[in-house]
């Protein structure tokens, strides 16, 4: 009998730290954290800019590319895609990946915020 509890035991362990794994990125979730953080000093809307350059489009996009934004000389050289990989890093600690960016936030330090905020911008197309 009692290897029946240990068999259960483990597999309930097993349950526990997986189902921390599998949780999915929330996009409605970075949507909030989109609005909290980052809408004071950029937009949404595809041609809108603020003090930061417009986030439409901006998973798959270039470094230093959107028109009639003033980049920063490192941002421009920096050459990198805004993929989801390079936004996780970025957002954790923009001058660490852009050294020189003029963009001034010191990082979203929470990686579950970070993972729903990338799913939001994912969805700006």
């Amino acid at each position: 009998m009692s290897g029946l509890f240990v068999r259960a035991g483990v597999s309930l362990l097993l349950l526990t730290l997986l189902s921390g794994v599998a949780q999915a990125a929330d996009p409605a979730s970075g949507k909030t954290v989109f609005q909290s953080t980052c809408s004071i000093c950029h937009s949404v809307q595809s041609g809108q800019n603020k003090v930061g350059p417009s986030l439409f489009g901006v998973v798959g996009r270039k470094t230093g590319s959107v028109a009639g934004y003033t980049y920063s000389p490192p941002n421009i050289a920096a050459n990198l895609t805004w993929d989801e990989a390079t936004l996780e890093r970025y957002l954790e600690a923009p001058r660490t990946i852009i050294p020189g960016t003029k963009m001034t936030y010191g990082g979203l330090k929470d990686p579950t915020k970070r993972a729903d905020l990338i799913a939001y911008l994912a969805t700006l197309k």
